[in-house]
């Protein structure tokens, strides 16, 4: 697995994720318990992992559709 996104916004994850689901790209969305240490307040980035194989394909997605990605 390989990171292709980590954010704060929820709102700009779920859209990643269908984006990919719709390429039909695998995704895993990590650190979501997260929340319940930090109290729900959002301070704690969630990252989007893809299969390394899918990487390349994915960012193109990402690339196509605006998505800023870090790192």
């Amino acid at each position: 697995m390989k990171q292709l996104l980590r954010t704060n916004d929820p709102t700009r994850l779920a859209f990643a994720q269908a984006m990919l689901q719709g390429e039909d790209i695998d995704c895993f969305e990590m650190d979501v318990n997260m929340s319940v240490l930090e109290g729900s307040i959002g301070i704690l980035p969630r990252r989007l992992m893809v299969r390394e194989a899918d990487y390349e394909a994915a960012v193109i997605v990402m690339q196509d559709n605006d998505i800023p990605l870090d790192g």
